[in-house]
């Protein structure tokens, strides 16, 4: 099955929910339609009610299946208690004139909504830039158990190949730990995505062939990698062919389990993880579908402010998977 018929499947009939902030945009309402009507989630769509109205009327959207919520016009004793539980969860950080500034904000209230289990995910930045969506989620939803920090992981798709590549979005440069906590949240991905994952810890070294501190850096992220998920096939420090390529690895690394069979590769730093899945995309043709965030406790997905309503359909879809397999 094409990649997303398989995420499809797996969420029809899960009856999940995600809100979607940028509820006037056409982007949104046309994805919305087409989700509420293939029976794959129940969207929210937040905005003005008219603004929505206008929308969905300029473009013959029927609006009966989805939920609408403006927030001025939100019941006040329900306003009131998600004011209470944001000032709870944010443990003296924000009094409750900003907690009901904040929840003024769609953003804000559609995290919420997610952390309060009212909704099972949340899909924005068609109109915002990236730090609207992700700061509310670390503010609010916060990292799961085993992540000190997200990160940004694409699927690299060609044909019947399927790949993971991290990070290549969020973090500028990562230590140990967190490229560490990286490989196991990639992992997870991979498996969302039905990838049996094989992880590879990236390096310009294979198996002390080179000597730098960044080699040192990958040596104990693997170590730590491997106490934290002690039955996850992971490997390295490894040079790119080594994991990918059979004969390579079986030469260099002959006593990895991973060595030449990695599908999930975990880079150092942001720059060679950006460098390298645009090269995987433009020399080799593959389809690079994200950034997915990753080691958030419930999932929040953040869209290119260029993205078509294909592209949010598709957001979405992952984002209900991601919420199967949490």
């Amino acid at each position: 099955m094409e990649l997303f018929e398989q995420l499809a499947d797996k969420i029809k009939g899960q009856n999940k929910t995600l809100v979607f902030p940028e509820g006037e945009d056409q982007r949104i309402q046309g994805a919305a339609v087409r989700l509420a009507a293939d029976g794959l989630i129940k969207p929210i769509l937040l905005g003005k009610k008219a603004s929505i109205d206008a929308t969905a009327k300029k473009n013959n959207f029927d609006l009966s299946q989805i939920t609408v919520i403006d927030i001025a016009s939100y019941p006040k004793d329900d306003f009131k208690e998600m004011v209470r539980v944001l000032v709870e969860r944010r443990h003296g950080k924000t009094d409750t004139a900003t907690a009901k500034k904040w929840l003024r904000d769609p953003n804000y209230f559609g995290t919420l909504l997610v952390y309060m289990n009212l909704a099972d995910g949340m899909v924005s930045g068609a109109n915002h830039p990236t730090g609207d969506t992700v700061r509310p989620a670390l503010q609010i939803i916060k990292t799961s158990a085993d992540a000190s920090r997200i990160s940004g992981a694409f699927v690299m798709q060609r044909n019947d190949e399927r790949y993971i590549f991290a990070d290549a979005a969020i973090n500028i440069d990562i230590d140990a730990q967190t490229m560490a906590e990286i490989a196991v949240q990639s992992a997870k991905t991979a498996r969302v995505f039905g990838i049996d994952p094989k992880v590879a810890m990236l390096s310009f070294s294979t198996k002390g062939s080179a000597r730098a501190p960044q080699v040192d850096k990958v040596q104990e992220a693997t170590e730590i990698a491997k106490q934290l998920a002690p039955d996850l096939p992971l490997d390295g420090e490894l040079q790119f062919d080594a994991a990918f390529v059979p004969e390579v690895g079986q030469a260099k690394a002959p006593d990895s389990s991973v060595a030449g069979h990695a599908n999930v590769f975990v880079f150092p730093d942001l720059q060679s993880g950006n460098i390298g899945y645009k090269i995987a995309q433009r020399l080799g043709g593959f389809e690079a579908i994200g950034p997915i965030l990753q080691g958030l406790a419930q999932p929040v997905s953040d869209l290119s402010r260029g993205a078509n309503e294909e592209d949010v359909y598709k957001v979405a879809i992952i984002t209900a998977a991601q919420s199967v397999a949490n």
